[in-house]
């Protein structure tokens, strides 16, 4: 596995929860502001946001949400990142080209039609979270047949989402794509939904970032 691989922990709501995996040093820690999740977090506590290192970028999870919900979020909670994981448009994802964060948009894979039609959002995302298609919007804890990755012809770097686990350590390793910027972890690393296993985690992260 590339050691500059980027790791992001999604679906956290509980508070002391999220401290603690903070002090594991993800790359990214998402809250899911959809409301039929499981792991809908609902409003987060202000000063579990201040306990979060500033390197770590806290990324909003949204559904076909409103323009302006999103970027009331982004104000209240100082989100560095946003995820929109329903069936927003290129234009829609190109508005917040103005506002100061990362914009991922997430695609759900099944078949290599899914990769069709994302060059028009290439000049409006940051990056793309390839995700396992499901009804729920992500979550499942499944993955996808990854050589379907084969499919995907733009440069635009990608997370790779859809029921990782320390199980998939050796197929991880296997994928040689320089565009795979980060693992997006969740439903397998969890105890129950939105309360994570900090240890099985732990575990995770030290296999990526072992040293050569």
């Amino acid at each position: 596995m590339r050691k500059d691989i980027k790791l992001k922990v999604c679906g956290m709501r509980d508070a002391e929860n999220t401290i603690q995996l903070a002090a594991l040093q993800p790359d990214y820690i998402g809250f899911i502001f959809y409301p039929e999740s499981k792991r809908y977090v609902g409003e987060i506590d202000q000063n579990i946001l201040k306990k979060i290192p500033s390197d770590i970028k806290k990324t909003g999870v949204f559904v076909n949400e409103s323009y302006r919900v999103i970027v009331d979020k982004i104000s209240d909670f100082k989100l560095d990142a946003i995820q929109l994981h329903g069936k927003e448009s290129a234009e829609f994802c190109d508005k917040f080209r103005t506002v100061d964060v990362e914009v991922i948009k997430a695609v759900g894979i099944s078949n290599p039609a899914n990769f069709d039609g994302l060059n028009e959002y290439s000049d409006a995302v940051d990056y793309f979270l390839f995700d396992t298609k499901t009804e729920q919007h992500g979550g499942s804890g499944k993955t996808f047949d990854w050589s379907l990755l084969k499919c995907y012809t733009l440069n635009k770097p990608y997370f790779l989402s859809g029921g990782l686990s320390s199980e998939h350590l050796n197929d991880l390793s296997a994928i040689q794509d320089n565009r795979l910027y980060a693992l997006d972890l969740n439903s397998r690393f969890e105890l129950e939904p939105g309360l994570k296993d900090i240890q099985k985690l732990r575990s995770f992260f030290n296999e990526i970032r072992v040293p050569v």
